[in-house]
């Protein structure tokens, strides 16, 4: 690897040392369902994007609120003693990508036969903490 790349790599690297990364792949949901669902959560306060998830009548609201409490875990792997409550966590990213599809054959009138794409997606959510935000801009 030459030193412009080795260099890069390693900015990349300290810039996800603050984030806290969780993904959830090929997920039975298609990929509009989920989208609709992670679009109210963007860049949400984590309290506040847990409630949303939890009292959200759609389907795909369960899997992404197991996925955001998924990535508070992964948060509080780092920081033991800190409290999710003080810490100022919001959802920094959070996408959804199609993943594979199956293609299956529904039976229709007259022997002929309709092709039924069944989507999944794999998705991605990043929380971010104010606090950090804020050390990052003044530097």
């Amino acid at each position: 690897m030459g030193a412009r790349k080795r260099e890069r790599a390693n900015q990349i690297k300290e810039a996800r040392k603050g984030l806290y990364i969780a993904k959830l792949n090929n997920c039975p949901t298609s990929p509009r369902k989920m989208r609709l669902v992670a679009d109210q959560i963007r860049g949400v306060e984590v309290n506040r994007a847990l409630d949303l998830l939890h009292f959200s009548s759609k389907e795909a609201s369960t899997r992404l609120e197991k996925l955001v409490l998924s990535a508070i875990a992964n948060w509080q792997v780092k920081n033991e003693n800190a409290r999710v409550e003080e810490s100022n966590l919001f959802v920094k990213e959070v996408f959804v990508d199609s993943a594979r599809v199956l293609k299956r054959i529904q039976p229709a009138p007259q022997g002929r036969a309709h092709r039924i794409k069944k989507r999944s997606n794999h998705v991605t959510v990043i929380l971010d903490s104010l606090n950090n935000n804020t050390n990052n801009q003044a530097e």
